[in-house]
C-alpha cells in the first residue's frame, strides 16, 4: 500500500535559505511516515524516502523497494547538523 507524500514544504518568509557548499540553512522537516506494504518479490528490502533540497525547498522523495545486497547493509538517508546549517548525506550499501 502506498500513501502519497505530502505537498512540498514551502519556505515562511524569512527563512528562504541556501545551498552553499552543500549547507542548508533551513532545518527538513519531521521524515513523511510511509506505508511500504509488501516487497514485490522475496529478498527486496525497503528503502525509505526522505526531504531532498530543490529549488531552495525541501521537497519529499518517496521511499522504494530494492532488491538486498548480499554481503551489504543499506545506511538511510539523513540530515546531519553542520554549523548554522544542515548538511544531506545521501544514503548508501555498505559492506559489513
Amino acid at each position: 500500500v502506498y500513501s502519497p507524500p505530502p505537498p512540498p514544504m514551502q519556505p515562511q518568509p524569512g527563512t528562504e535559505g541556501y545551498y552553499p557548499q552543500g549547507v542548508v540553512m533551513v532545518a527538513p522537516p519531521p521524515p513523511y511516515q510511509e506505508v511500504a506494504g509488501y516487497p514485490p518479490a522475496p529478498g527486496y528490502i525497503w528503502i525509505g524516502g526522505f526531504w531532498n533540497w530543490v529549488g531552495g525547498r525541501h521537497v519529499w522523495v518517496a521511499g522504494r523497494w530494492e532488491p538486498n545486497r548480499h554481503g551489504h547493509v543499506w545506511v538511510p538517508h539523513r540530515w546531519i547538523r553542520f554549523g548554522a546549517g544542515w548538511r544531506f548525506e545521501p544514503g548508501r550499501w555498505n559492506r559489513h
